[in-house]
């Protein structure tokens, strides 16, 4: 199956560009906010990642970033909040929930590119790809303590996975910022860039991905997210039914005779 774009809901908020070869660019598209996170974007991030949660449509890779060159994501838009009542906030919160839960269940593998500053729930969006690439201009914080709240978009678990739970207790108490440099060195970001080389590089790992076979790449993707919670017994279990899931590929066939035949495979994530 050959995904496209136009197969995807209509949004308000994001940009989508369809990179070819099952690549997908999502870009947060509020830059003169630094791409705040208002109940539209955030309806935009259910309503395009809850259905890759089931089934992934021809996608083979995601790059997610954001829009100009100051933000990838300044987190919650609180002039949208001001105001709200108890009720309203959590009804927005739930919405919120909703775009961040589906964006970490989302079959198809993610690349964060944080292209600038990426605060409170901009950082937490990061952390729910499977890994970050971030220019080295970029800044991270999760301020919600100094705001009266706390993270609840996945960032107290996704965190400590990250950087460990000592670190993440610092981070999420503190409310302090760090930068790009910091984040690479606790394990949190995959690589630094320079601001320009940043998107390039993401988009070359995406095609490295998506030139493998798809379900094997998806197995990987469960294997690790599952496997991780549990013990190591049971996450041998989960590895071995995700590795059966691909031997009964089309693609395993073909991957051993490209092999054997001295020519590249082609997956056709079947």
């Amino acid at each position: 199956m050959t995904a496209t774009a136009t197969d995807l809901p209509p949004m308000r908020r994001l940009k989508l560009d369809d990179r070819g070869n099952g690549i997908l660019l999502v870009t947060l598209s509020r830059p003169e906010v630094m791409n705040a996170l208002d109940t539209a974007t955030l309806e935009d991030m259910r309503d395009l990642f809850q259905p890759l949660g089931r089934d992934p449509g021809g996608w083979r890779c995601i790059v997610l970033t954001g829009a100009g060159e100051k933000a990838f994501c300044a987190g919650g838009d609180l002039k949208e909040r001001q105001g709200m009542t108890d009720e309203q906030w959590r009804a927005q919160h739930a919405i919120i929930e909703a775009g961040a839960y589906a964006l970490m269940d989302c079959v198809v593998p993610t690349i964060a590119a944080v292209n600038g500053v990426a605060f409170g729930g901009g950082t937490e969006l990061a952390l729910a790809c499977d890994f970050i690439y971030a220019a080295d201009t970029a800044r991270f914080g999760l301020p919600e303590v100094t705001r009266g709240i706390m993270v609840a978009a996945g960032a107290s678990q996704n965190l400590p996975r990250a950087v460990g739970e000592r670190r993440a207790r610092e981070i999420l108490m503190t409310g302090q910022p760090f930068t790009a440099q910091e984040a690479e060195r606790w394990g949190m970001v995959n690589r630094l860039l320079p601001a320009e080389a940043l998107l390039p590089a993401a988009l070359e790992t995406a095609a490295r991905i998506a030139a493998n076979a798809p379900v094997s790449v998806r197995q990987v993707k469960r294997a690790v997210r599952y496997g991780w919670s549990t013990d190591i017994v049971q996450g041998r279990e989960i590895e071995l039914m995700a590795y059966n899931a691909t031997v009964v590929t089309e693609d395993r066939h073909e991957g051993v005779n490209a092999f054997n035949e001295k020519r590249p495979p082609v997956f056709k994530g079947r």
